[in-house]
């Protein structure tokens, strides 16, 4: 079946009312909202309104709180750490966030710990707003809450979840911020949901069945207990399996929040931890200079000979430029079964399918 077209605007009003419907605020609602569409729109359909679903049912089980407010459980000079206390994590890590900005421009620079959210969703939305803010910023983000899905170098089955990492350097005057956003999986989950939703196969190398055997089957990674799933491997070998323990380490266990060790409880549905280090750099040297070497960088790594002649070089943050560019233009496409699945979720939150698709579509 052919994607559904939507136009942004549209899609933000359908979501708004699904969300308000299932008992969110109208600004818990706003801020959900503006960030899954925001990720669709840069071509990131994996953490975009396809998450809807999967929120409703984690409100209607009791896992996701609604209308929480950020509990600091540590205030120390430039160190923060949040209690999400199992809320939208889209608010949660942008109140933190923003704190960690202000506290950063006051003092240099702000190690903060978010702890005990809910899907805080795309990571490189909290960096965008450190960039933009003027500051650099490093995310290290782990998984916990529910079974391991990402094998270790050298395993077989799945020992960690797919801990994101995230990087981040201001705008220049001649380029726009600097963003490293990635999953430290070979393919993020959201990822390999979209393809089972479109009925295609993902990629070879990036995913295990139960018997840790190599398959580009999305499904093996979505069974129900007590069958066994299959698992993702990391990116680069030993490289991405080395940078998940640290984002597991660094992202929950440096800020007290909850690892993926089996001794903790996986009932939680989806619980995110983030450790983020925001830093002035003006703290450190001279601003016009740095822009200028961030420039002549990008300059010369830009320059180099296309592989592919209609394919440029690009540096982290174009692809999300042109994807939101193309879409704002276009639409956003959305698969029918997600389609189907956000139609369902609207009438389980009470607004009902017909209702959604009016305003959505």
């Amino acid at each position: 079946m052919k994607d559904i077209v939507v136009k942004h605007e549209k899609l933000r009003a359908g979501i708004a009312a699904l969300l308000e419907s299932s008992g969110s605020e109208a600004r818990e609602a706003g801020i959900v909202t503006d960030h899954l569409v925001e990720a669709n729109l840069k071509g990131h359909d994996s953490h975009g309104v396809g998450m809807v679903p999967a929120y409703v049912r984690s409100i209607k089980e009791g896992k996701l709180k609604l209308n929480r407010r950020l509990k600091l459980v540590r205030d120390d000079g430039p160190f923060l750490v949040g209690d999400a206390q199992m809320g939208h994590g889209h608010v949660m890590a942008l109140d933190l966030t923003d704190l960690a900005i202000a506290r950063a421009k006051r003092d240099g620079i702000a190690v903060a710990g978010l702890i005990m959210s809910h899907h805080i969703g795309r990571v490189g939305t909290y960096g965008e707003r450190c960039a933009e803010a003027g500051l650099i910023s490093l995310h290290f983000v782990n998984v916990a809450g529910h079974r391991a899905l990402v094998a270790p170098f050298r395993g077989t089955d799945g020992r960690f979840n797919t801990n994101p990492i995230c990087l981040t350097l201001p705008a220049t005057g001649k380029n726009p911020p600097t963003i490293l956003d990635f999953a430290t999986s070979r393919i993020a989950l959201g990822k390999v949901r979209v393809a089972k939703n479109k009925g295609k196969q993902v990629p070879p190398g990036t995913l295990l069945n139960a018997k840790g055997k190599p398959t580009t089957d999305p499904k093996v990674m979505f069974v129900d207990p007590p069958a066994k799933p299959g698992a993702v491997v990391t990116f680069g070998e030993h490289k991405g399996y080395g940078l998940a323990l640290f984002a597991e380490i660094f992202g929950a266990a440096l800020v007290g929040g909850l690892t993926i060790a089996p001794e903790h409880p996986r009932t939680y549905g989806v619980v995110n931890n983030m450790l983020e280090i925001v830093i002035d750099p003006a703290r450190l040297t001279d601003m016009q200079g740095l822009k200028r070497e961030i420039d002549a960088v990008v300059a010369y790594f830009k320059a180099s000979p296309p592989a592919k002649s209609k394919e440029p070089v690009l540096v982290p943050g174009d692809p999300e430029r042109l994807s939101r560019a193309a879409r704002l233009a276009k639409g956003i496409p959305i698969d029918a079964t997600t389609w189907g699945e956000l139609r369902a979720a609207a009438d389980m939150a009470g607004l009902g399918a017909a209702k959604f698709a009016a305003l959505a579509k």
